[in-house]
C-alpha cells in the first residue's frame, strides 16, 4: 500500500462512525425484540382473539394462546436464541389466561398487558421528564457509552430524550384507544383492535428512534477508554519498575 493509499484521519472517522451506527442498529432491534419478537407477542392474542370469535370459548382460546406462547418460548430454547422476550410474553400471557378463566370475561384476557403498556408508556415519558430518557438508560449498555451520553455526549441525549418522547406518547395513544373498548366494547372488538395495534405502533417506535440516532453523534466508547487507560497504567508500572532495575 503506497502512502496515498493509506486511509485518512477523515476517512477513518467515517468509517468509526459508520461502523457505530451499525451497531447502534444492530442493539436497537435486538433491545425490542426484533422481528421474532413481534412474532412472540402478537401471535397467542390473535390465536385468542380467533378461536374467541368462532368458539365462544374462554377457556379453549386462553390454554390455546398460552400453549403457544409456550411452544414459541420452547424453540427460543431449542434454538439457543436470548428468552428474556420469549419469557415476558408466557408470563403476560398466562396472567391474561388466568385472569380470563377465572373471571369468565375474555377482555381480561388482554388487560395484563395494557397495563404493562400504559405504564410503560407512563415510564418512559416520566424518564423524558426527569432527564434519564429510558431509551438510553436501556440502549447504553449495548452500545458500550452507558450513560456517557448525559455529560459528554448533549448530541445523542437529545437524540435519546426525543426517541423516548416517541415511544410513551405513541404508548399512550395506544392506550386510550384501547382502554375505551375495554370498558365499553366487547371481547371480540378488544381483540381485534389489540391485534391490529399490535405491530405498527411498535414499528413505528423503532422507526423513529432510528432516525433520531442516526442524526445524532456516535456513541463513546466508554469500554474502550477504560481499556485504554488500564493498558496505559500497566506501561507506566512497567517503565517505573525499569527505571528501578537499571
Amino acid at each position: 500500500m503506497t502512502r496515498d493509499d493509506e486511509p485518512t484521519a477523515t476517512e477513518e472517522d467515517s468509517a468509526a462512525a459508520a461502523q457505530s451506527r451499525a451497531a447502534a442498529d444492530t442493539a436497537l432491534l435486538e433491545a425490542f425484540g426484533g422481528v421474532r419478537g413481534m412474532v412472540d407477542t402478537t401471535v397467542p392474542g390473535l390465536v385468542f382473539v380467533l378461536l374467541y370469535t368462532i368458539k365462544r370459548d374462554i377457556h379453549l382460546a386462553a390454554l390455546a394462546s398460552l400453549g403457544l406462547t409456550v411452544l414459541l418460548a420452547l424453540a427460543r430454547l431449542v434454538r439457543k436464541e436470548t428468552l428474556k422476550h420469549a419469557f415476558s410474553g408466557v408470563f403476560g400471557v398466562a396472567f391474561g389466561a388466568i385472569f380470563a378463566m377465572m373471571s369468565g370475561d375474555a377482555k381480561n384476557f388482554y388487560l395484563p398487558g395494557m397495563l404493562y403498556t400504559l405504564g410503560l408508556a407512563i415510564a418512559y415519558v416520566l424518564s423524558a421528564i426527569f432527564r434519564y430518557p429510558l431509551i438510553g438508560v436501556l440502549l447504553g449498555p449495548m452500545l458500550k457509552e452507558n450513560l456517557s451520553w448525559r455529560t459528554r455526549n448533549p448530541g445523542r441525549f437529545r437524540a435519546y430524550t426525543k426517541a423516548t418522547w416517541a415511544w410513551g406518547l405513541i404508548l399512550l395513544a395506544k392506550s386510550a384507544i384501547l382502554f375505551p373498548l375495554y370498558w365499553w366494547g366487547d371481547a371480540t372488538q378488544l381483540g381485534w383492535v389489540k391485534v391490529a395495534l399490535g405491530i405498527p405502533p411498535f414499528l413505528l417506535c423503532v422507526y423513529l428512534t432510528w432516525i433520531f440516532l442516526a442524526k445524532a453523534p456516535p456513541p463513546i466508547d466508554v469500554i474502550a477508554e477504560m481499556e485504554a487507560e488500564e493498558q496505559a497504567e500497566r506501561e507506566r508500572e512497567r517503565a517505573r519498575e525499569t527505571l528501578r532495575d537499571s
